[in-house]
């Protein structure tokens, strides 16, 4: 009974979403609601910690709303100054071929980004891209949330594997064991993504082509499949290397960026490029859920546009990379600097668990995002009713998203962080009752639940860093407990809580809000996402079970 209870938030989501095709705005309140009623009536809060979580997720929501706020902005800029047309025309003359631009931007680009930026810049970033190539909304928005899947445990900078680290803190207090210990980790997690990235792009562009294209037939991937091959070997032989020998850092980080720049280079060359260029249908034929209402140009900015050099209009991304980079990486001493630059809240109410730190010079919305797009107005010599337009703009289009992200990440404070006795236990909360419901049911066959206990909590919090803090010794114990090995297990969470981006609420509500589909869009995204999520997820067990037997 109390297993159903701490699901049923979800089961409405789903629901709503899904089968009735309502938006996220009302599924999440509605589910936000629930969640309040069962924790009050079922498990015993009171109205003060659960008014005082309330109020701490909708802080937490506007972190999110700031990096959405970044992104969508630079965007609007990029488009009133002219550089988009000027992006676009250049990115025609690598290919006009929208299965190798997909794959360039959404893979390779986007896990560069993921491994700068994580939280979820790179959808936010690579999907307006390509709508501004002349992807339909709906298309860009599903590629680029499934292309941000196997980088995701080495975003940030390794951010989310570091959770794991967190999580064993009481399980291994020796530092020298638990350093030794996590490498394997590492290495773990780093064997299962690469074999499960060998895939990743292949089946992006076979979706693609068998949604938007003309002829709806998977035939129109065969003759990209090479150049798939080189985009998945591009980045999984440095990410790979990067996490045996270098660390957590760096995997994601270079291996976006190697593979950036050998598919760039291939694409220009014609290498591994197929000669019958394809396209999308035409737009007439699009159905209405493809289209945004986005504006992609316009007579005055194709006239500025030709004036532009492609260097300066790829500058403000330029820029935003080296910032991310020198910003993110420990060595340049610039991390901890800015992260000390917060403004700080004292616990609401007196609650445990919701003290919040607004840095703000830390996050990716504020820089790079709202500096860049402060310094593209003097780049590109932008006139000031332009500079008004974008900001007025982005602030009409991120404004629809501030009652979704609202809602969702106040229930997921709730079912996270809401703490009650069960049974003899003291400290469950709802998100752990539905964990321990997996592990109960499994025994042996706990490796085929391990990685879903990571989507779960990568689906609720948005964050494979979560997930990981979140059950990273929930799964420790379990393993021990059936007697797996716990490394491999661990790994299988990392990996779960990175497949779980794909249908993570918050990130299709970020999404949609950056390409114009909120409201209409998310219950088809995440629709559309659960099969690959699924594929992902079978292929990482049998990695998994390959790794248990060799060990």
């Amino acid at each position: 009974m109390y297993s159903f209870l701490a699901f049923f938030p979800i089961i409405v989501i789903l629901v709503m979403m899904i089968g009735f095709k309502k938006s996220s705005k009302l599924s999440l309140s509605v589910a936000l609601a629930f969640a309040l009623l069962i924790s009050y009536f079922s498990f015993g809060a009171s109205v003060t910690e659960l008014s005082a979580r309330v109020l701490f997720g909708f802080l937490k929501a506007f972190d999110i709303l700031v990096i959405i706020f970044g992104a969508i902005l630079i965007l609007n800029t990029m488009k009133y100054s002219g550089a988009m047309n000027a992006i676009n025309n250049g990115f025609t003359k690598i290919t006009t071929d929208r299965r190798i631009q997909v794959i360039i931007i959404g893979w390779s680009f986007g896990a560069f980004i993921e491994g700068a930026a994580g939280f979820g810049a790179p959808a936010a970033l690579a999907a307006p891209l390509l709508v501004g190539l002349g992807f339909p909304a709906f298309g860009a928005a599903i590629t680029t949330l499934i292309l941000n899947s196997s980088p995701v445990s080495y975003g940030a900078v390794g951010t989310p594997t570091f959770g794991i680290q967190q999580a064993l803190n009481s399980f291994l207090p020796d530092p020298a064991t638990l350093d030794a210990y996590m490498k394997d980790v590492s290495i773990y997690t780093a064997t299962i993504h690469s074999v499960c990235a060998l895939f990743v792009p292949f089946l992006v562009v076979a979706m693609m082509v068998k949604i938007f294209g003309k002829n709806k037939s998977f035939k129109d991937v065969l003759p990209v499949l090479p150049f798939c091959l080189l985009a998945s070997i591009s980045f999984i032989v440095p990410f790979f290397l990067m996490a045996k020998f270098a660390g957590f850092e760096l995997p994601a980080l270079l291996g976006g960026l190697i593979s950036l720049g050998i598919l760039v280079l291939a694409a220009k060359i014609g290498f591994l490029v197929p000669k019958d260029k394809w396209d999308f249908e035409p737009i007439e034929a699009w159905p209405d859920f493809w289209k945004a209402p986005i504006n992609t140009s316009s007579e005055k900015k194709e006239t500025v546009t030709q004036n532009m050099s492609l260097f300066m209009a790829w500058l403000p991304y330029v820029i935003i990379s080296l910032v991310l980079v020198i910003t993110r990486i420990p060595q340049f001493g610039l991390k901890d600097f800015l992260k000390s630059l917060k403004i700080e809240f004292p616990a609401i109410m007196d609650v445990s668990g919701t003290a919040y730190d607004f840095e703000y010079a830390y996050l990716p919305g504020t820089i790079p995002f709202i500096l860049v797009a402060i310094i593209i107005i003097f780049l590109h010599k932008m006139k000031i009713e332009d500079v008004k337009s974008a900001w007025s703009v982005t602030f009409g289009q991120v404004s629809k998203a501030v009652i979704p992200l609202a809602a969702g990440v106040a229930m997921v404070y709730i079912l996270k962080d809401f703490k009650f006795t069960y049974g003899t236990q003291e400290g469950f909360t709802m998100v752990k009752i539905m964990a321990k419901f997996f592990a109960d049911l499994s025994g042996q066959g706990y490796i085929i639940v391990s990685p879903l206990i990571g989507i779960l909590g990568s689906f609720f919090s948005g964050s494979n860093t979560v997930s990981n803090i979140l059950f990273g010794g929930l799964q420790y114990e379990t393993a021990s407990l059936v007697g797996l090995n716990t490394q491999v297990i661990l790994a299988l969470q990392n990996v779960g809580g990175s497949i779980g981006h794909m249908v993570c609420i918050n990130n299709i509500v970020a999404v949609c809000a950056t390409v114009g589909l909120l409201g209409k869009g998310e219950g088809r995204l995440l629709t559309y996402s659960l099969l690959p999520c699924l594929f992902y997820t079978v292929l990482a067990v049998g990695v998994g079970y390959v790794l248990l037997g060799v060990i």
